[in-house]
């Protein structure tokens, strides 16, 4: 399903203009808008439920849509913000985990999700009055799909903000901050209402179904540490599981393929943000990776050097005798990549002549490995700022030369609004998170063959003409739970790096002071970023701060501000 922006946010401004009078006479709606009848059709409910899922693209904003590329993967080590110093500026604080309650960005986050926690409790309250022409069946899946909508934007607030007010469609109690529990009570409620109530199969491809309400809602429970019952769930999604459109769940063939909108809505995308290009309107593109591309000429897009891959990540793929290196020793001088830090494009260069994981080539542009189909990258030409992010370029959801015109919109002030859909959930990550039950679970025999499907997958996606040498081999067994859980941490690091998940794989494993301290004290002497010098604070930057201007409006009994702020 291809969300219209403009269709949904016509309905979302019919929901909101409904009134109501004692006065006959004076019902009369709003010139070019619907009544509140008319809204209560099948139809009408339709309408809603799309301006409900629109908000997954976000507002149209840099930093506002479901990818968290920059709260989630930027925050979490996995990249730089690029680009240069002046240049957003407004989020070098956040970067740096210095973020001010003021904020632009942080609030632009902040109220997206909240605009789609109302814009699903505006259908379910419609369903309220849903007309008699209305089957139950439709009915019971609308406000299931409303559901998982409104678990889905309550689990980002969770994970972004922490503890937020909670408000459902009656809008008669807010329940206030101050206790985690509830608010995980009310996403688990709505994620599993979605799981037992919806459909396995559904009219159209980006709905989400019985099997994403599943994943999403085995993902809560393992956010809580509830292994046991994620287990559960998880084993039936992973056993039974299968597309909106009927595909049983499995791996695409190539890792890159998940990347690249001709194989949207595939076999892996258990849940995806919906984009599509050349439709007039560029916001039903994916607006909010638009900065990240190359920047130099030649490259795709054109603009605008944003989320560079950290030194830290890309020597993370590295390989011993195909396995990664659990004791970090990836960053020491003998193991960390080759690589152009200071090099002309006109001068020499060797690319890096140990092994490493195929990976690292599929999510990340370094020089002299081919760029997609647009030839090698061709080093600092294509680097805004070199000294102050780095060498390396973002690669997962960029365009093709050969998808020019289909892949993109270029009607716009850039040609990098993509069609390519952000998987929320693929199934990787759904054969992860098991796996990290599995282990809690003390079956390590079963964790090791489902990380190991994840790192066959990777051996056998090939880059094409690539100098690049690539060796990746599987566990088979782990020695101990200790292992195990390196192994899955790593695992889920390498798989899922750029797609906005490792800040929060830090914070619930309660390890992000250690290991985001470690990540500034290495990459930040390397660069002039302004995270050099940053330190990350415990029981504070795990959270972003409240906006202050929300405070201001709703007052400080209702909101009140995370620690430290």
């Amino acid at each position: 399903m291809k969300i219209n922006k403009i269709i949904a946010l016509t309905f979302l401004m019919v929901v909101l203009s409904v009134v109501s009078c004692s006065d006959e006479f004076l019902e009369v709606a709003p010139t070019g808008s619907l009544s509140s009848n008319e809204l209560s059709s099948e139809a009408g409910l339709e309408g809603s439920l799309i301006a409900a899922y629109s908000m997954l693209l976000g507002r149209g904003g840099f930093y506002s849509d479901s990818s968290n590329w920059f709260w989630g993967s930027i925050r979490g080590g996995d990249a730089n913000k690029g680009t240069n110093a002046g240049d957003q500026s407004q989020v070098n604080e956040v970067q740096a985990y210095a973020a001010q309650t003021t904020n632009a960005s942080v609030l632009e986050k902040y109220r997206a999700v909240f605009e789609g926690v109302a814009r699903s409790n505006a259908t379910l309250k419609l369903l309220q009055s849903a007309q008699e022409g209305v089957s139950a069946d439709t009915r019971a899946r609308i406000e299931s799909e409303a559901r998982f909508l409104r678990g889905h934007y309550y689990f980002e607030l969770k994970k972004n903000f922490n503890d937020v007010p909670y408000v459902d469609e009656n809008w008669d109690e807010v329940t206030p901050v101050g206790n985690s529990a509830d608010l995980w009570q009310f996403i688990e409620a709505d994620l599993k209402h979605a799981y037992d109530n919806l459909p396995g199969t559904m009219a159209d491809a980006g709905r989400a179904n019985k099997w994403a309400a599943g994943a999403y809602y085995g993902k809560a429970l393992l956010f809580q540490g509830k292994y046991s019952e994620a287990r559960t769930v998880l084993t039936d999604v992973v056993n039974n599981g299968m597309t909106a459109n009927g595909q049983p769940y499995d791996l695409n063939a190539n890792y890159a393929d998940a990347f690249r909108s001709p194989n949207d809505n595939s076999a892996e995308s258990v849940f995806a943000v919906q984009a599509a290009a050349g439709t007039g309107d560029v916001t039903n593109a994916n607006a909010g990776l638009v900065l990240n591309f190359p920047n130099g000429p030649g490259a795709p897009g054109g603009c605008c050097g944003f989320f560079q891959p950290s030194f830290e990540l890309a020597n993370s793929f590295r390989t011993n005798g195909g396995l990664p290196l659990l004791d970090g020793s990836y960053n020491d001088a003998g193991n960390a990549l080759a690589d152009d830090m200071g090099i002309e494009s006109s001068e020499a260069f060797d690319v890096d002549a140990g092994t490493v994981d195929n990976r690292l080539d599929h999510s990340i542009g370094r020089r002299g490995i081919p760029y997609l189909d647009w030839g090698p990258h061709p080093g600092k030409d294509w680097i805004r700022d070199q000294p102050y992010a780095g060498p390396y370029a973002p690669k997962k959801f960029i365009y093709y030369q050969g998808g020019i015109g289909t892949e993109n919109d270029a009607s716009s002030w850039t040609p990098g609004y993509t069609a390519v859909n952000y998987n929320i959930i693929r199934f990787a990550d759904v054969l992860l998170m098991l796996a990290e039950a599995e282990i809690e679970a003390g079956s390590l025999d079963e964790a090791a063959a489902l990380i190991d499907r994840v790192r066959e997958r990777a051996a056998n996606s090939a880059i094409a003409d690539s100098p690049a040498n690539y060796e990746v081999s599987t566990y088979g067994s782990f020695g101990s739970q200790d292992m195990a859980r390196s192994a899955l941490m790593m695992e889920r690091k390498l798989e899922l790096s750029g797609e906005g998940h490792r800040m929060y794989d830090l914070v619930r494993w309660g390890v992000a002071t250690q290991v985001l301290n470690d990540y500034l004290n290495f990459e930040g002497p390397k660069l002039n970023a302004p995270f050099a010098g940053a330190t990350f604070d415990s029981n504070h930057d795990e959270y972003l701060p409240i906006p202050q201007n929300e405070i201001d409006l709703i007052g400080s009994d209702i909101l009140i501000q995370n620690p430290g702020y």
